[in-house]
């Protein structure tokens, strides 16, 4: 009978993997994404007319200006001193619809006369940073584009 040899494959000490082609993948994987995604802003971008010390007769508006006030605790009120309205009052709600509404209605009766809605905000020094850009968004969802902040409002 012949014997027969079993050889036994040697193996490396050192067993080296090339990735240098899934590197190449990767970054071909990122380029895609990066190429195919989409940024979406989310906030709306408003013009904003910073308000004068002391305005000249040519800055006076010709209709008159809805007041919006934002509250500490997040409360949001439209026009001054009697006529002032108590709107959305709910902080957890990021909707504002009755303010919506109010906005809706200004600015349609302001482009009926065919001038430009103006708005004046007056936002507390302690109310949220999210609750002025709700009002901002409000805004935007309206058309009203000229908008000013102002500390003149009185309660």
């Amino acid at each position: 009978m012949a014997r027969h040899r079993k050889y036994e494959a040697q193996e490396d000490a050192n067993p080296e993997l090339d990735i240098s082609s899934l590197i190449d993948v990767c970054f071909l994987l990122l380029i895609y994404f990066l190429v195919t995604s989409t940024i979406t802003p989310r906030e709306t971008d408003l013009g904003m007319a910073l308000p004068a010390a002391n305005p000249t007769p040519q800055e006076q508006p010709e209709i008159a200006p809805l007041f919006i006030r934002i509250e500490p605790n997040g409360a949001i009120f439209t026009g001054i001193g009697a006529n002032q309205l108590a709107m959305d009052s709910d902080t957890s709600a990021r909707e504002l619809p009755l303010l919506l509404a109010q906005l809706d209605m200004y600015a349609s009766t302001a482009r009926a006369a065919k001038e430009t809605p103006l708005v004046q905000i007056h936002a507390d020094d302690d109310a949220s940073q999210q609750r002025v850009i709700d009002v901002l968004n409000a805004l935007s969802k309206v058309d009203i584009k000229t908008v000013t902040f102002t500390d003149l409002v009185t309660n």
